[in-house]
């Protein structure tokens, strides 16, 4: 700011007026220049033999009064000028955005409530859903890196309505060379290698039904099988599918690994399934074309896998016949393991690959595993495994305590993997980073519902499924830790709560990646990242190629799926924890989602209006910003004005078309901070808003928003005001940085 010369004249009242002039408050307007006045005066030359005479105190104190006076009358203008001491400021100063004001707040237009899917977000008391059981019987032969199965499926019809066909997922036909997956490939999509000359996808010999061949007709990766009469509500259809296919390179989810020791096998998405038969969409046809995963029915699964000796099997659910497969030796030890919190050997390095750690005899094996209320199997094999254990425990809802069974297998490269292994200066390895997911996350959200968790090192570096996750991760202890505590997370979503995951990848890859932020934090005892932290969201807010996160998997720019699936889901879901509802407030509606929707298949709609319900909050300003749209958030400080009184008005903007409450540090000469958080409902109004700040006898020096970095501002340049270093007291100084 100015400073300006005063020049002493003789009478009183002239000079009161121009120290009026050359006020710090005066100088602040914008509708004043006292400058100029000043000049003149200064420049205007003293009579001759005039002598200075001074004042009263009489004088002194009418003057002081007087100025005073003038003082209030120029607030009072400059209140005038710029609106109200608070509140809304200019109702026609919101900028032209995306999302006009009026539709910000606006109600969502979600489907109509029913009895299926009532309006408080719970399922109606009409609901229903189909159930799909299935015996597989499988055999894997290493060398040529072929399976062969037969399978039986049950099909119960639980819906009101006659089905007159049925369709199959065919995922395995995505590998074939003329798929959709293959011919729409880009770089940085699951199929962005090229296949060459591998002979992929399904052979299917025949679909028959006691006895009689099934008509089907196979579309890439879907068949439509032709019924020989519809089934009927409430009855049961029952058939079998003879089918085969080469091991694919491994792209993602499943492929072969060369170790030292032998060869791991990992299978994923490697049966026919029903697809699912749903209320929202009758039959959900969407193709597999690699992003986007499962959408499935719950059912049993027996799946009995033949193998040559050597080698070690396990999969999705319990193994039926463990005297079988393993040694009497081995066999105590795993009695022991799920016994033990420490994590126990079963099968040693030093074991691997020798005829003792084989139960006596000749000829392949077969492994059989039993598995409830699931959405779909895996298994993976291997001549090379090292294999350990220890127990985690849980507490169920009615309050009695079970434990889980927490396993590892894994080669003799993968040293992190390792049971004696620690990390970080506490017990590490495989086994005890699942172990401490279990426990984490029944204890959060709700208990693990299944007696056992694999976790399997092989060539996937990360996938999901019902009691068993792939990591590539080997001699990365964090890495590792990371990526199991991830995967054992998505048995809670979406293994528990089954979300289309084809449509809605959101849904279970960004709701996992928010918890798994709180177990991170857990294990290691402080904060130590953010997945898909403020920072890495601002790129593709502003990469001019916008998509909403609710926009199917398959459909998504394939260097954004991770961002706009995992990280902006899951930093938008934390922001409506720690700063919308608060912890409290969030966690028991989060609690209520994932009870109301655990074994069912919910829609974006359920989650949105459950999380409403439980809240008790309107939040459809929040999921429209963050989940439904391609929103950005600019929050902005335009001035701080001095209100007189020892009161100074803070005026923000929301530049964009985000809305999100304000948390703000307003900094004082005495060095005080004092930190304020706003509503979202600020905004609701005008995008321009003024904040009353009772200052008393200091001045504002610095006010900052968002000061912690939670918020992906596309410009935080406009974040922070800064009073002149000359003038820290009163006025407009704009934006000074």
């Amino acid at each position: 700011m100015q400073t300006h010369l005063i020049i002493a004249l003789t009478a009183s009242a002239g000079l009161a007026g121009i120290i009026g002039c050359a006020t710090d408050d005066t100088a602040s307007l914008d509708s004043t220049n006292p400058a100029p006045m000043t000049e003149q005066v200064a420049q205007a030359p003293l009579p001759e033999n005039t002598t200075t005479a001074q004042p009263s105190d009489e004088d002194q104190k009418k003057d002081a009064e007087a100025e005073e006076a003038r003082r209030a009358a120029r607030r009072a203008a400059m209140r005038r000028q710029r609106g109200p001491e608070f509140g809304a400021v200019d109702e026609d100063a919101r900028r032209a955005t995306g999302i006009a004001i009026g539709d910000i707040f606006a109600p969502l237009d979600l489907p109509t409530a029913d009895s299926m899917r009532l309006g408080s977000g719970a399922p109606g008391p009409d609901w229903w859903q189909q159930r799909t059981d299935y015996v597989i019987n499988a055999e894997v032969d290493p060398e040529s890196k072929h399976l062969d199965a037969t399978m039986t499926v049950t099909y119960h019809n639980n819906s009101p309505y006659p089905l007159d066909y049925m369709w199959l997922q065919l995922e395995q036909n995505l590998f074939k060379p003329d798929s959709l997956g293959t011919q729409s490939r880009t770089p940085g999509s699951v199929m962005s290698t090229d296949l060459g000359a591998f002979d992929g996808g399904y052979t299917i010999p025949y679909i028959r039904t006691s006895g009689k061949d099934l008509e089907f007709h196979v579309y890439d990766t879907l068949a439509r099988v032709e019924l020989p009469e519809p089934i009927e509500p409430g009855e049961s259809f029952e058939f079998e599918v003879a089918f085969g296919f080469n091991m694919p390179p491994h792209l993602r989810r499943m492929g072969a690994e060369t170790v030292e020791q032998g060869t791991i096998f990992e299978y994923a998405q490697w049966f026919p399934s029903v697809t699912k038969y749903d209320d929202v969409n009758g039959w959900n046809t969407l193709p597999y074309i690699g992003n986007g995963e499962f959408y499935t029915d719950f059912g049993d699964f027996e799946i009995n896998i033949t193998v040559p000796r050597e080698y070690i099997v396990d999969g999705t659910g319990t193994l039926q016949n463990p005297e079988e497969v393993f040694t009497a030796e081995q066999l105590s030890r795993i009695e022991a393991a799920r016994g033990s919190e420490e994590t126990l050997l079963i099968i040693a390095p030093e074991e691997v690959g020798t005829p003792e750690s084989r139960p006596a005899g000749d000829g392949w094996l077969t492994w059989r595993f039993r598995a409830e209320n699931v959405r779909t199997v895996a298994f993976a094999t291997s001549n090379a495994f090292i294999m350990d254990g220890c127990k985690a425990t849980i507490t169920d809802l009615d309050g009695s305590q079970r434990d889980v069974f927490c396993k590892s297998l894994y080669p003799k490269e993968a040293e992190a993997w390792y049971w004696d292994r620690e990390f970080p200066n506490k017990p590490g390895g495989s086994s005890q980073y699942v172990k401490h997911a279990i426990e984490f996350y029944s204890d959060w959200i709700y208990p693990y519902p299944y007696p056992e968790m694999t976790n399997v090192n092989g060539p996937e570096g990360g996938m999901e499924y019902p009691m068993m996750v792939f990591c590539g991760a080997k001699t990365n202890d964090p890495g590792l830790f990371g990526v199991t505590d991830h995967e054992v997370g998505h048995n809670w979503y979406p293994m528990l709560v089954n979300s289309d995951e084809r449509r809605y990848m959101w849904m279970d890859e960004g709701f996992n990646s928010f918890i798994n932020m709180y177990s991170n934090n857990d294990f290691y005892g402080e904060v130590t990242q953010r997945r898909g932290g403020a920072a890495a969201l601002v790129g593709v807010m502003n990469s001019g190629h916008p998509q909403a996160s609710n926009t199917p998997p398959d459909r998504h720019w394939p260097r954004w799926v991770g961002t706009l699936n995992y990280s902006k889901p899951a930093w938008a879901l934390h922001l409506l924890r720690e700063v919308v509802l608060g912890p409290e407030r969030f966690d028991y509606a989060w609690k209520t989602y994932t009870r109301r929707w655990a074994f069912k298949h919910p829609q974006p709609a359920d989650f949105f209006r459950t999380m409403e319900d439980a809240a008790g909050m309107d939040l459809d300003w929040f999921w429209r910003g963050w989940l439904l749209s391609t929103a950005t958030i600019d929050q902005a400080v335009m001035s701080v004005d001095d209100l007189g009184e020892g009161r100074a008005g803070v005026t923000l903007q929301n530049v964009s078309d985000m809305v999100m409450p304000v948390i703000m540090d307003i900094t004082f000469s005495d060095g005080e901070t004092q930190r304020m958080q706003l509503p979202v409902e600020i905004w609701g109004a005008a995008n321009v808003w003024r904040v009353p700040v009772s200052t008393g006898d200091r001045s504002i020096t610095r006010v900052s928003i968002d000061p912690d970095g939670l918020y992906p501002d596309t410009d935080r340049d406009n974040n922070v005001w800064e009073a002149e270093a000359e003038d820290e007291t009163e006025g407009d100084a704009g934006n000074d940085q």
